[in-house]
């Protein structure tokens, strides 16, 4: 049986991170990762040159080295405010330390100096004429590393981390069940290329992911660690051209917007913009089709559109605790309707009550960027509350994006955030079973690149100091 100091479940940034940082503060630990994705060299989505979903098992847009949120887009957001609930385990002060630790760490290997969202005065503009419209503008500066500089980033890692410090990266690699023994973590069964074997180990860190969370929680049940419900994110992805939200883009790059819908009174937040950018497709438990967004930093691979993410959140109370399967289900009735793909529809065609139809769509001048797309009927797919509060919270952001409450503006359906489930963690990250630690996304702890990076930072630094 094989044995390391240190398994590593999951290779996107939380992982990576806890990665880099037990390099750096233990010389020589054996450590091992695990995804069920492929090397990020290997990491090639059909799609984004064929326009069409060559559905690939495992999803290449959502598992392997660097995760989902780092291969489609490579947004750094630098508030503790935004990406996450990490101030729920530490105060600010640590917290802003962490992340400039964190984006000092992305700039050493090839991160784009640029940060937008600094020109504060222009902010505080925005910021003041969106609260005319009860908006709420969370100012945050974000560097974009674009989907190929994310790239070159995470390859660098990835090099410096298997090349240099001499650990073991295991791609296409399952994580079937994590080993408690005497309630602290033994090791993790892993299966590869069909073939199931357990590997031992001192310390186990769970970071699976998005697509992961479904396990996390079920593994959570089994070694009786508690977890909690977070908010369900469900809506829709916004694809409109650059002239409507190149006055906020611009010096914001991603404007991020809070309405509370008129009607059911639901929080509904902007998520993921994307100026210049292209509507993607990604695939979970190798089946489920839900819409995303990415852009390239690379002028001469901008598109005339800007998309983003328009989610509605809800947090439900017991007796109901199924809120990833809950928001599958969603996503399963879309593809039901489109024979396996991701719907679109004009929101002229939504307010009319009618179907989009590939006439009408070929009638829009926002011309969509997914070409796969199949045109359809939302109204079918979500929810009346979900839907509501989404064309109430359009119809206001109109006011400070005039262009947004419009006929062609093109809505793709649906976008799903699958980090329901929140695993009980202590302030370090570490459950109730010994030596186990749950972080990133997958854990419902974190929801960008930024402060899962800064998970898999506290986590190694607590692994290094029990190691001394």
């Amino acid at each position: 049986m094989k044995y390391y100091d240190v398994v590593i479940i999951g290779a996107g940034p939380a992982g990576i991170f806890t990665a880099l940082e037990l390099g750096k503060r233990k010389k020589g630990i054996k450590v091992l990762i695990i995804d069920k994705g492929m090397t990020i060299t290997k990491r090639i989505c059909p799609a984004r040159t064929t326009g069409k979903c060559a559905n690939c098992r495992p999803c290449a847009i959502v598992s392997g080295w660097s995760g989902a949120g780092a291969f489609s887009d490579g947004k750094l957001t630098m508030s503790a405010e935004v990406g996450g609930r990490i101030l729920d385990y530490m105060d600010e002060e640590r917290a802003n330390q962490l992340i400039k630790y964190a984006d000092d760490v992305y700039l050493s290997f090839g991160a784009d100096a640029v940060l937008h969202g600094v020109n504060t005065a222009r902010v505080e503009e925005i910021r003041y004429e969106a609260l005319k419209h009860n908006i709420r503008l969370i100012p945050c500066a974000v560097r974009h590393l674009g989907t190929e500089k994310a790239f070159n980033v995470l390859k660098a890692m990835y090099d410096y981390i298997v090349s240099q410090n001499g650990m073991e990266f295991s791609p296409l690699t399952t994580a079937k069940e994590i080993i408690v023994k005497d309630g602290r973590a033994a090791g993790v069964v892993i299966e590869k290329q069909g073939c199931t074997e357990a590997v031992e180990c001192e310390y186990v860190v769970a970071a699976p992911g998005r697509d992961g969370a479904g396990w996390l929680a079920e593994q959570a049940k089994q070694h009786d660690i508690n977890i909690y419900n977070n908010e369900v994110d469900i809506g829709v992805r916004v694809e409109v051209p650059n002239a409507v939200m190149d006055h906020l883009t611009r010096d914001l790059y991603e404007a991020k917007l809070v309405y509370y819908s008129d009607t059911f009174e639901n929080k509904v937040r902007t998520f993921c913009m994307n100026p210049g950018g292209v509507v993607s497709e990604e695939h979970y438990d190798g089946k489920l089709a839900v819409v995303n967004g990415h852009s390239y930093s690379d002028p001469a691979l901008k598109t005339d559109n800007t998309n983003f993410a328009v989610l509605v959140s809800t947090r439900f109370t017991q007796p109901f605790n199924q809120p990833i399967e809950y928001g599958k289900y969603i996503a399963y009735l879309a593809n039901m309707l489109t024979g396996g793909g991701i719907m679109v529809q004009r929101l002229g065609d939504l307010l009319m009550g009618r179907r989009t139809d590939y006439s009408r769509l070929k009638k829009s001048a926002t011309v969509p960027t997914l070409k796969s797309a199949v045109p359809g009927d939302l109204s079918y797919v979500l929810p009346q509350r979900y839907l509501t509060s989404i064309v109430e919270a359009l119809k206001a952001f109109d006011k400070i994006a005039p262009g947004l409450y419009a006929r062609d503006v093109l809505l793709y359906g649906v976008e799903v955030k699958f980090y329901s489930s929140k695993v009980e963690v202590n302030n370090s990250f570490e459950t109730s079973v010994e030596n186990l630690y749950a972080i990133g996304d997958g854990a419902g702890i974190t929801r960008g690149l930024m402060q899962a990076s800064v998970t898999g930072i506290v986590v190694a630094r607590d692994i290094a100091a029990k190691m001394q």
